[in-house]
């Protein structure tokens, strides 16, 4: 479980899990056996992820059991909890990200290594917009869309979701001191496709499917991602090369190959002193390559020629000592299943020293664009497989690419040309920035009395025709990479929405009221309509629908008493004077009418911020007696009185969970299934309810798509 990059929520969650849901789990016993009880990690900072036993069916045997389940699913989508394999959050770890890093994540669906960037991004929460940003990218483009929801619940305006081949993801430029250039990453995660052996234990599929020939045919493609990747990071910078495999072929042959090539450009760092309690062990030095009939072969001469096209140079083991020694693979980690009760995995830090040797002539960029914001395509190098080696050869032209018509309208960043697309995949809307003058801003900017340093510019919309529906908002790095390269890059998702269109708004000054997923970016430039809450108020906010205001505290009235109509902003701030209370600060979207306010907060946010003020939101599942009447089983009169005030608009399975009826696990929908739903074509918003569809279930299935 890794926490939500909202420190101050993070240490509440914390607090709740151990003292409340893990307090409630003390002693309990199941099919005549006490539970174990869940523990933290002990190598990862701050108590902030912990590992438990339990498995779907234990936790759903009793009704205290069964309310630990239900936390976790509900945390889990609202994205403050992520649950996971524990050894996949090891490599978020060792890359050492700042928020000023500009980060890429070469095979990052469905995401949850992804999430852990945009933490580590957010560390400080006094900046809401980092210079920092993270690109993740995933080939499959159906895998792509629950990526964007993963990294969509932590609500961050640096994430960029892109859909290409990673051992061919193109260059793209950036804008430097009012020049264009080339832009490198300063942390890079490669966490490569593999055969998975290390996941055995969860994923009883490998056992069925499992040879060695899987290994040997992903060596070539996972050089080559790697490849790419050291190519694309900047000097200095650090990349993580990780898979959940422990064959050497996979492994240490990969890095040992890439170190080769490197000519000394590249370096395995010495990590043994990170992460302190992890077990572990060295790299390997020596290991035999087997093909599937069970056929060992030491080294590339034993080889016979009809084995060439499955096996290559680039498995074995380097038989010059003195080289091998100088590649250090024993600074390689290896954890293994017995080591700490978890998957297999393998970990290979490299910093990278200088240019590789490919890469010494700097790449030409192309000749400066007539208009600000558009450039051609460029490609610097290209990566080509030759007998099975990796070679990269530097151009010397750059290819004409034939321009988007779309992308010459000024901040307007279309999607790919057509030859360049996918012969599948949703066809995604062009994005669109609201250029200075135009005047749907005005009204927003004088309702909300804006900030002057409020960044307009950074705000964008998905259509170019019509009226608005939604305005989203990415950090002014984020856009300065769309606006660059629209031509080469197919952009699945970025931006998070900050307001949304609403009719009744007009008659009041503004028809865009703001949107919970945005609200803690937009605060800080947001100086007017900010009504003051206490801890009652949310309660009563978060528990009833449109309550009248006479049932809120006396200051919320005279705060609103002189105030029009429409969108405002309710912020909760915690008395230090009273530790007992929830000590995080809250920040809800609105809607103040005549005589009552609204709360536009979405189901799990609801539950999440009562839970947070100790109020109960559980509904065990429903018996039926001898007659056939419906019981609550494990929860008080109170208690389904409670959970029943919570319920508004929201997910059909917490909606499930609050009725006492058992939810009905989602399951993600086939392509077909997709596209007859949305006739071939979904909208941002249709795309973005179809996203919630794909992971609403249960999160612990995430886990087994991707160690």
């Amino acid at each position: 479980m890794t926490r939500r990059w909202l420190t101050s929520h993070a240490k509440e969650i914390l607090h709740c899990l151990k003292y409340k849901y893990f307090k409630e789990l003390e002693n309990q016993v199941v099919d005549g056996q006490k539970i174990e009880m869940p523990q933290p990690l002990s190598w990862y900072p701050e108590e902030l992820a912990w590992h438990t036993n339990l498995s779907r069916k234990v936790l759903r045997k009793s009704p205290q059991l069964e309310k630990f389940h239900h936390f976790l699913v509900s945390e889990t989508e609202c994205g403050n909890i992520s649950r996971q394999e524990a050894v996949s959050m090891i490599p978020p770890l060792l890359l050492n990200v700042q928020p000023h890093h500009k980060i890429l994540d070469l095979c990052a669906a469905p995401g949850s290594k992804t999430a852990q960037l945009i933490e580590m991004l957010h560390a400080d929460m006094s900046i809401p917009f980092p210079e920092g940003f993270v690109i993740a990218n995933d080939v499959d483009n159906k895998r792509c869309y629950l990526l964007v929801h993963q990294a969509k619940r932590l609500n961050s305006p640096c994430i960029m979701v892109v859909n290409h081949d990673a051992s061919s993801i193109p260059n793209l430029q950036i804008t430097k001191n009012g020049k264009k250039e080339i832009l490198v990453y300063d942390r890079i995660l490669c966490d490569v496709p593999c055969s998975g052996d290390g996941t055995m234990r969860k994923n009883i599929d490998v056992w069925k499917k499992w040879t060695t020939q899987n290994s040997l045919q992903l060596h070539g493609l996972q050089l080559r991602i790697a490849t790419r990747g050291v190519e694309q990071l900047a000097e200095g910078g650090r990349m993580v090369y990780s898979t959940c495999s422990l064959n050497p072929v996979e492994n240490e042959a990969v890095v040992a190959s890439l170190l080769e090539k490197s000519e000394g450009a590249l370096e395995l760092a010495d990590v043994s002193l990170e992460l302190p309690g992890l077990k572990r062990m060295p790299g390997v030095t020596q290991w035999k390559v087997m093909t599937k009939d069970g056929q060992w072969f030491e080294d590339w001469k034993a080889v016979p020629p009809s084995r060439h096209t499955q096996i290559r140079p680039t498995m074995f083991p380097l038989k010059d000592e003195a080289k091998l020694k100088a590649l250090n693979l024993e600074r390689c980690l290896r954890i293994l299943p017995h080591h700490q009760n978890t998957g297999g995995f393998f970990v290979a830090v490299l910093i990278k020293k200088s240019a590789m040797p490919w890469n010494k002539r700097p790449p030409k960029l192309p000749p400066s664009q007539k208009t600000e914001h558009v450039a051609q395509s460029s490609e610097a190098v290209s990566v080509e497989t030759v007998e099975g080696d990796v070679v990269t050869e530097a151009r010397g032209e750059d290819p004409v690419v034939k321009e988007n018509p779309e992308s010459k309208k000024d901040g307007v960043c279309g999607p790919p040309p057509t030859k360049k697309m996918k012969l599948f995949g949703f066809k995604e809307d062009p994005f669109v920035f609201l250029s200075e003058d135009d005047p749907l801003f005005s009204p927003i900017q004088a309702f909300y009395a804006l900030d002057p340093s409020f960044p307009r510019m950074n705000l964008l919309t998905r259509t170019q025709e019509g009226k608005k529906k939604q305005l989203y908002m990415v950090s002014k790095e984020i856009r300065d990479v769309l606006l660059n390269n629209s031509e080469k890059l197919k952009v699945i998702n970025t931006g998070i929405k900050v307001w949304c269109r609403n009719s009744d708004g007009e008659q009041f000054g503004c028809a865009f009221r703001l949107a919970q997923e945005g609200i803690y970016t937009l605060y800080p430039f947001i100086n007017a309509r900010i009504v003051t809450i206490s801890l009652g108020d949310v309660k009563v906010l978060l528990t009833e629908e449109n309550p009248f205001l006479h049932k809120l505290s006396s200051e919320v009235q005279s705060q609103v008493k002189e105030m029009a109509m429409g969108s405002i902003v309710l912020k909760y701030e915690p008395d230090p004077n009273q530790p007992e209370t929830l000590q995080c600060s809250i920040v809800l979207c609105g809607w103040l009418g005549k005589t009552s306010i609204r709360a536009f907060v979405p189901k799990n946010e609801r539950l999440h911020y009562l839970r947070m003020m100790g109020v109960e939101v559980f509904r065990a599942k429903r018996k039926e007696d001898g007659e056939g009447k419906a019981e609550v089983v494990g929860a008080t009169e109170q208690e389904a009185e409670e959970d029943l005030g919570c319920e508004t608009k929201g997910s059909a399975q917490m909606e499930e969970q609050l009725n006492g009826q058992p939810a009905q696990e989602s399951i993600k929908p086939t392509e077909a299934e997709l596209e007859n739903n949305a006739g071939g074509h979904l909208s941002s918003s249709d795309r973005s309810e179809t996203t919630q569809n794909l992971e609403s279930q249960d999160s612990a299935n995430l886990s087994d798509i991707q160690g």
